[in-house]
């Protein structure tokens, strides 16, 4: 029978792209294993573009709250990673599906969870400490299949909290900024953002076929792997075009870029941030974020 790795990381796109060196560094220690990913089964069109790392996604929901169960085809892995969190929910969760051995935060002898590290550096830290390499610069994926080089700046307004979301009347400045360099701009928009993103383009004066929408994951990252460039809060978006190497602005306000921002040797990639602390799942715009004006925006965008 096939030894099977399972992989615990139910949560969002950026959470997902952050954790892609990890992913890849457990197919290179764990080649003969079946490599199971307990994840959103709508995070699949990625995974296809890690060369086999991830054999098989199985459809976990764990953004709220840790999920309440595992489904079967988890238990009795040969080896179990948690890389959803500290603990302990998580760690028990697994430890409930009664592996041979579990790779986790929170367990006698592991590696310590560290406080402000940088999310990419954090799980590949959990492996090191564990006896399996990882090189967490290996973050790149390549465009999707079927990308086409549009060149326009992609905007994208929405954050699944209001604390990380900028006002659309700035974005739309920003569009109307780029549109006078002479550049193409377009808004994307993921589930529940649409009507922000129209308002974005209503005030920018962009036509409503500018505006990218729906919850097709492989459209947004062909989307943005044609881009000229992309600016975004700090979201999944963000870390898509670190990944796919697309030049970006991102607009931090409660969370330091020094934890979930673009790598700093990636000189692609521009962070702006007033330097301030907040509650990322805050329920109106952080104070930090609304100290951005959109020409320090634009300004970064040009330079790029």
């Amino acid at each position: 029978m096939t030894p099977r790795l399972v992989v615990l990381r139910a949560l969002g796109l950026g959470d997902f792209l952050t954790a892609v060196p990890a992913l890849r560094a457990l197919a290179a220690a764990f080649p003969g294993h079946r490599r199971i990913l307990l994840a959103p089964a709508w995070l699949e069109p990625l995974a296809a573009l890690l060369d086999g790392a991830v054999n098989r996604i199985l459809d976990v929901e764990g953004r709220g709250a840790a999920p309440a169960a595992l489904p079967p085809q988890a238990h009795g892995a040969d080896v179990a990673v948690n890389l959803h969190g500290r603990g302990p929910q998580s760690t028990a969760l697994l430890w409930g599906t009664r592996p041979w051995r579990l790779v986790s935060f929170g367990v006698p002898g592991g590696p310590a969870w560290h406080e402000e590290e940088h999310e990419v550096a954090r799980w590949c830290r959990l492996l090191e400490e564990s006896g399996i390499p990882a090189d967490p610069r290996a973050l790149d994926l390549d465009a999707p299949p079927g990308t086409e080089r549009h060149g326009a700046t992609v905007l994208h307004p929405g954050a699944a909290a209001a604390a990380r979301r900028w006002p659309t009347d700035r974005w739309a400045a920003v569009a109307r900024s780029e549109l006078a360099a002479g550049r193409a701009v377009v808004v994307s928009a993921g589930p529940g953002e649409e009507t922000e993103a129209m308002s974005v383009a209503a005030a920018a004066g962009l036509p409503s076929a500018t505006v990218r929408t729906g919850g097709d994951l492989g459209a947004l990252a062909r989307l943005v792997a044609g881009a000229g460039r992309v600016a975004c809060a700090d979201t999944g978006v963000a870390h898509l075009a670190t990944a796919l190497r697309v030049p970006s602005v991102v607009l931090f306000g409660p969370t330091p870029p020094a934890e979930w921002g673009p790598p700093p040797d990636r000189d692609r990639h521009r962070v702006l941030w007033a330097g301030r602390r907040g509650d990322p799942n805050g329920p109106a715009p952080d104070p930090g974020l609304l100290e951005i004006e959109p020409a320090a925006v634009s300004a970064e965008l040009a330079a790029l």
